[in-house]
């Protein structure tokens, strides 16, 4: 049975599995900060590197919302300021907590097979960038499908 909290279902937000790619919206709402804010963290912060899909859209891997959660506590919880929380990222003092590690796995193969298909079969069969965007995002959303079903079937 599903406990639902606000927008959230058993801890995920609208169901997402957590190696779902999240747009920029959807990490602002996580993290209570306006989009610009993010946007203005990706200039600051070379470690956050989203996907940018066709139009700019962003898509934020697990490990980008994880960094940019992290990124947050250290500026508004711990009070450092941005040269300080770049000079901890640099020295490797600080690192982002780790999502579930089935869910990275299967967000990095996911990565892997989307940058190895587009790169060889995309060229040979003529596909524009924008349908190669396209196929690539209902990629994502078949793995976090195959994830949900799984978990049903636990």
């Amino acid at each position: 049975m599903a406990v639902e909290t606000g927008t959230y279902t058993n801890g995920r937000r609208n169901g997402k599995s957590a190696a779902a790619f999240r747009t920029i919206s959807e990490v602002a709402d996580d993290l209570e900060v306006p989009p610009h804010v993010l946007r203005f963290w990706e200039t600051k912060f070379t470690q956050v590197r989203p996907l940018k899909r066709g139009g700019g859209r962003r898509y934020y891997r697990p490990e980008d919302v994880s960094l940019l959660r992290r990124i947050r506590e250290l500026l508004y919880a711990d009070g450092y300021t941005i040269k300080g929380v770049q000079k901890l990222l640099r020295d490797g003092s600080v690192k982002p907590s780790q999502p579930d590690t089935t869910d990275a796995v299967e967000a990095e193969e996911v990565e892997h097979t989307v940058a190895a298909d587009s790169e060889n079969s995309a060229e040979s069969a003529g596909l524009s960038p924008q349908t190669r965007n396209e196929l690539c995002e209902v990629l994502n959303e078949l793995v976090v499908l195959k994830k949900k079903l799984t978990d049903v079937r636990r």
